[in-house]
């Protein structure tokens, strides 16, 4: 897994949820462990699509329960 994806992910996060950032780590649910409801994963995840040139399908959204899985989406689909 990408360091600087995990790193700049959770500077998202932190920034959109006001979590505390000792709580994010990569095996972190998104939904159970951080507290994100749905509004919380849109605005996240249009940020991902805007800092990486990704494109997220509601279908990928399913597929991205935890923190790991958003970065290693970002891997295997950034632009930038």
């Amino acid at each position: 897994m990408d360091n600087n994806i995990f790193e700049q992910l959770k500077a998202m996060v932190v920034d959109q949820i006001g979590i505390d950032p000792a709580v994010i780590a990569p095996e972190s649910d998104i939904i159970k462990d951080l507290g994100c409801d749905s509004l919380d994963i849109v605005d996240m995840l249009m940020s991902v699509e805007e800092t990486y040139g990704v494109t997220v399908e509601d279908k990928d959204v399913s597929e991205m329960r935890t923190v790991a899985d958003v970065v290693a989406f970002i891997e295997a689909h950034r632009t930038k």
